[in-house]
């Protein structure tokens, strides 16, 4: 059964992208038919990549890649292409600090100037774990779907490690949500 909630952030990242013109939306996450719809309205690439997929992305001793090749290897995208908008959902929950650090390394070329990026993160680390499906009904509207199983590697990051994690962007407004989570806006250094 999914769920609707409202967004005090999405509207913040639209208005930044209205009057682009053509604009590349990283979306990582599993394919959502809201999303693709939404922003087909747009003249936009939107590039999906289901990093929940790969879970967990850490390195054990005995791997053929390191953590950064591996992570290199699953975002590989042309070199000339820059995203305007990131949508990482909760990944960051799932992600130890060197996988974090890892991903933002690669992604970091891939960055337009004035990128912005959307998150969630949790405000307490004994938040509990919500393992959905993100998608956008609506600029101020996300539609959640459960997932059938629990993802592993849920290790949550306190708002200030997370915000040191995140290399190459600064965190523009947070948003405390029930159960102790946060809704981050996050804008790009460069």
């Amino acid at each position: 059964m999914s769920a609707q909630q409202s967004s005090q952030l999405l509207p913040g990242l639209f208005s930044a992208i209205e009057g682009e013109g053509h604009f590349s939306v990283l979306h990582i996450g599993p394919v959502q038919p809201e999303t693709v719809a939404l922003f087909s309205a747009f003249r936009c690439r939107l590039y999906i990549n289901d990093l929940f997929a790969e879970l967990p992305l850490t390195f054990v001793e005995g791997d053929e890649l390191s953590l950064q090749q591996r992570m290199r290897a699953l975002l590989a995208y042309p070199e000339e292409v820059r995203f305007d908008l990131c949508l990482f959902w909760d990944v960051f929950n799932y992600l130890d600090a060197d996988a974090i650090r890892a991903l933002m390394e690669v992604l970091q070329p891939h960055l337009a100037p004035a990128a912005m990026a959307h998150c969630f993160g949790v405000h307490n680390v004994r938040s509990p774990q919500r393992d959905c499906k993100y998608s956008i009904a609506a600029p101020g509207e996300l539609k959640l779907r459960p997932r059938p199983q629990a993802l592993p590697g849920y290790a949550p990051h306190p708002q200030g490690r997370l915000k040191e994690l995140l290399a190459g962007f600064t965190v523009q407004r947070s948003v405390l949500l029930a159960e102790s989570r946060l809704e981050l806006l996050l804008q790009a250094k460069g």
